[in-house]
């Protein structure tokens, strides 16, 4: 399935005071993050150790929620505000390592868990580079 971020971005009838293709990256990234958090939640609790998993469980369940929000705020662009932007990017990179770490640490054990660190390290890391570009 092809994404619609960046076709709605290019469809948008006025400017966009952010770099569109990195801006489009970084919903997707977020997207992706909050999908796979989400999972990795709900396969947690579906393992026999699932006491051993409650930290992993809530902060899945913290990142989904931050990704998903921000995700939803950079896709709206009346009004604009660089500031809350920002904001949310700082948030959302700092919740997605502490989910990496988190997930990381289980990844030898539980591949849902190694995939959604992996999708956390990639949405910091987007979120990083748009972060970068907001003056």
């Amino acid at each position: 399935m092809t994404s619609t971020t960046m076709p709605m971005l290019d469809t948008y009838p006025a400017g966009i005071n952010l770099d569109r293709a990195k801006l489009a990256a970084a919903i997707d990234a977020l997207i992706a993050c909050a999908e796979a958090c989400t999972s990795c939640a709900d396969a947690c609790l579906s393992e026999e150790s699932v006491a051993d998993l409650r930290k992993c469980v809530r902060t899945n369940l913290d990142c989904a929620d931050v990704c998903a929000a921000t995700a939803r705020v950079l896709s709206r662009h009346t009004g604009y505000d660089a500031d809350i932007s920002r904001s949310l990017l700082a948030a959302c990179a700092t919740v997605c390592r502490s989910c990496g770490d988190e997930c990381g640490s289980h990844a030898e054990m539980h591949e849902h868990c190694r995939i959604c660190a992996e999708a956390c390290r990639a949405c910091e890391q987007t979120c990083r580079d748009l972060l970068a570009t907001i003056s």
